[in-house]
């Protein structure tokens, strides 16, 4: 039997991947079909962790650049992030995956308090682990919570699924035929180039806790389970120096 190349791992979602095709709000049939998925790698015994955008429902930056206070619209965001994450947990426990939402602001009637310990537990126990809320502090991106969670609860990789994008270029392959495709760079490179993979907090903190990174297309049924079982596909990012250009 084939055994995962990695055995706990956290999944980062983009708030959008939950939308479908409607790119807004939360279409339940893509989640559920998402759920799915994650089951099936849950099932082969490998240990999740997610993290969940919150951009289908809201999106700090454009408010705050129209006038709102910045403070006000990361906690505004921070809010939708827990909205995905309860959705996705009921779309998990209807597949019969036993799941929790831990949330960085206390909101007890619907989520418990980040708490590493109990998270460990969890995860030990077989079940899946949504964090939500961010760090529970405003300037923050879901990026850097998925990178700072990871470490924290050790994970062996941070799965970074993207909605049409099968991986990172030196150039926007929308906008350039040209633009060159990595299979494998390092969290160095990633900073020097300048790459938008996460931003940069996020990716010194991989960098510095030895956190492999995969970029590739959740848009494409099985990748989850393609990545966690090791076949080359989308963009891998490691500590490790690399040889690839």
């Amino acid at each position: 039997m084939v055994k995962p190349k990695y055995n706990r791992v956290l999944i980062k979602l983009s708030g959008e991947a939950l939308a479908g095709e409607k790119g807004v709000g939360i279409d339940i049939p893509t989640v559920q079909a998402i759920a799915q998925e994650i089951k099936e790698v849950h099932d082969s015994g490998v240990e999740i962790a997610l993290v969940i955008g919150g951009g289908n429902l809201w999106r700090g930056e454009p408010a705050s650049e129209a006038g709102m206070d910045r403070v006000q619209a990361d906690y505004t965001g921070m809010l939708g992030t827990v909205m995905n994450a309860l959705v996705m947990a009921d779309a998990l426990q209807h597949v019969g995956v036993d799941t929790r939402v831990q949330t960085a602001i206390a909101m007890q009637q619907v989520a418990e308090p980040y708490i590493r310990g109990r998270a460990l537990r969890h995860l030990q126990k077989g079940r899946i682990v949504i964090f939500a809320a961010g760090v529970g502090s405003p300037y923050f991106s879901t990026d850097t919570t998925s990178a700072l969670r990871a470490a924290e609860i050790e994970a062996d990789a941070i799965l970074m699924a993207k909605n049409g994008v099968d991986g990172v270029y030196n150039d926007d392959p929308r906008k350039n035929a040209d633009a060159i495709k990595f299979n494998e760079l390092t969290h160095m490179e990633v900073l020097k180039r300048g790459l938008k993979i996460m931003d940069s907090t996020a990716s010194s903190l991989s960098m510095d806790n030895d956190i492999d990174l995969v970029v590739f297309n959740l848009n494409e049924s099985g990748n989850i389970k393609r990545v966690i079982f090791g076949e080359q596909i989308g963009t891998t990012v490691t500590s490790k120096i690399s040889d690839s250009e």
